[in-house]
């Protein structure tokens, strides 16, 4: 035989020879078969009572002659011999024992049926890209890739969440360059809401070889910024007092670094993640901030604390100065904690004005003038206040007692208050009687200007004088009509008791309208306030009182006004 093709033409489709006179047949022959790459098979081929050549043919090669395998090493011919068993056994199949085999025996021109012998080849084990952990940001979908590679048939790819099928994967596959082998690559998608960390995701691929499949898993580590909460204890609390605060952080990676501030300015000596510190009001409007850092990033989260504190002006209301009808806005603003109350009054007067941050007082009156308070309040805590002063412009006001009483010879005095804003330019005291005897002497006080007109030596014709106070400003005049009356004599026990009295009056009046010079005069008196003060002298005549007195507001009147600040002096 010159070749190791072998061409049976007589016996090719029949299973029964004679040879050499005595009858051959198949009793066993290959039959297709599947089988794992890495098991043994064994391909059965039995013809009793043949004793000739028996060749193993693959894909049409012969394998060697009879029993002679050596090119084949885990090929093998096993049987008994002598009874006609020629069995091919192979061990640890391979991809490359992938054919169509047949048993022949040469002599008897026999061949068995060919035998499909199909090797399976299960995938490698399967790979996650990323794997065995796949880290992703927070908010960021999920893409996994899974690969199994060199299998026959190609590998089927199922992904796995909590023993559930994940469906809605992509499924591609490569044929190798052997032409039998296949790739297998599978993506699996999976929405941010869809995914938490910590979760398993496992990959099985299978085939015929493999039925169970083989696996692998990924644990899905989302990454985020720091979930930071700040919390304040204890509160509420009264300024003053300690407060805690903790800074407790979630992050993934790990924080890496905590920084405090305080109204946005950096608290340096301050790096962990509690901050102790004695509270006072700003805490209130002042927040205290935390920022937590991980290599992704910083998150900050800040917090006032609920601090009790007394008022504390924000709006300091001013001092005010308008003409008389006009209005006048106080303005006064507070903060508290807890809330507070306004109120506005005139110093003085138990009546409340206002509730509000702004006092409004419509057309104001000369009576309205005086010390206003804007008073605060909050509850258990503590109060405040801040007065104020309202000046209204307008003519003068005189005020004095019409009678005054002295004693017929003795010193003699009429006293006028004065209120005027702006201060009187000009005082007269009017008086008809003989000149020479009267001095005048002006004080000014934070009320007004007290004018005294002292007569020495009262005779009886004082007593019959009518006195007349008058003042200017630029915004008009007023007139006080004043008498004095003869006082009868007391006894000495009766003026030693007044005269004690008058002592404790004069110490009070002393006390109120404080220190003050003045400089007497004698026809004209000028005082140290610059107001011009004048003394008018005119015959008496009670029969031209009323007379005499309106002319003499006449002429008054039509006096121009003098630089600033009344004078005395007579005419």
């Amino acid at each position: 035989m010159g070749s190791n093709w072998i061409i049976v033409s007589d016996c090719s489709s029949i299973f029964l020879c004679v040879s050499q006179g005595v009858q051959a047949m198949f009793t066993q022959q290959p039959q297709d078969l599947v089988v794992v790459a890495g098991q043994p098979v064994t391909l059965p081929c039995s013809i009793p009572g043949y004793h000739g050549v028996v060749l193993w043919i693959k894909d049409g090669l012969a394998l060697g002659v009879g029993r002679d395998l050596s090119g084949y090493p885990r090929y093998t011919v096993i049987g008994d011999h002598s009874t006609g068993e020629h069995h091919l056994r192979i061990q640890r199949v391979e991809l490359m024992d992938d054919a169509v085999f047949e048993c022949q025996a040469i002599q008897a021109a026999m061949r068995s049926r060919p035998a499909r012998l199909t090797v399976l080849v299960p995938p490698e084990d399967p790979v996650i890209s990323g794997g065995p952990v796949v880290s992703l940001r927070a908010g960021d979908p999920l893409n996994l890739t899974c690969h199994a590679d060199n299998a026959k048939p190609a590998a089927s790819i199922i992904w796995i969440r909590n023993g559930e099928v994940l469906n809605g994967a992509m499924y591609s596959k490569t044929l190798l360059r052997d032409g039998r082998r296949e790739s297998t690559v599978s993506t699996l998608y999976l929405s941010a809401s869809n995914i938490e960390t910590g979760q398993q995701i496992i990959c099985r691929a299978s085939n015929k070889a493999v039925p169970n499949g083989k696996e692998t898993s990924v644990n899905i580590d989302i990454q985020h910024l720091p979930l930071v909460n700040l919390s304040v204890e204890p509160q509420p609390i009264l300024e003053g007092n300690l407060v805690k605060f903790h800074c407790s952080a979630k992050a993934n990676p790990p924080v890496t670094l905590y920084r405090w501030a305080k109204g946005g300015n950096v608290i340096k000596e301050v790096s962990g993640d509690t901050y102790e510190v004695i509270v006072d009001h700003s805490f209130f409007t002042e927040p205290v901030s935390c920022e937590v850092t991980n290599p992704l990033g910083s998150t900050n989260i800040s917090r006032n604390v609920d601090v009790y504190f007394g008022p504390r002006m924000s709006a300091e209301p001013q001092s005010l100065q308008v003409d008389l009808g006009s209005d006048a806005v106080f303005n006064c603003a507070w903060t508290g904690n807890p809330s507070l109350t306004i109120v506005w009054m005139k110093r003085g007067s138990g009546v409340v004005l206002s509730n509000e941050n702004i006092l409004t007082l419509k057309a104001v009156r000369q009576e309205d003038a005086g010390k206003y308070v804007c008073r605060a309040v909050v509850p258990r805590v503590g109060a405040g206040e801040k007065e104020v002063s309202l000046t209204v412009n307008g003519p003068p006001t005189i005020s004095s007692t019409q009678t005054h009483q002295a004693l017929h010879g003795e010193k003699g005095e009429i006293k006028c208050f004065i209120r005027s804003t702006p201060p009187p330019d000009r005082i007269v005291m009017l008086e008809s009687g003989t000149s020479g005897r009267y001095t005048v002497e002006t004080v000014s006080t934070e009320e007004g200007v007290i004018s005294t007109l002292t007569m020495s030596n009262i005779v009886p014709a004082d007593f019959q004088t009518i006195y007349n106070c008058t003042a200017w400003n630029s915004f008009g005049s007023d007139t006080e009509i004043i008498r004095l009356k003869e006082q009868e004599s007391l006894p000495v026990a009766v003026i030693i008791g007044v005269a004690v009295g008058a002592l404790v009056a004069f110490i009070v009046l002393i006390g109120t309208i404080g220190a003050f010079c003045c400089t007497h005069l004698k026809g004209v008196v000028s005082a140290k306030n610059d107001i011009r003060v004048e003394i008018v002298h005119k015959d008496h005549n009670a029969a031209r009182e009323n007379e005499e007195h309106t002319a003499m507001k006449q002429l008054m009147v039509s006096v121009s006004v003098l630089p600033p600040f009344p004078l005395l002096y007579p005419t």
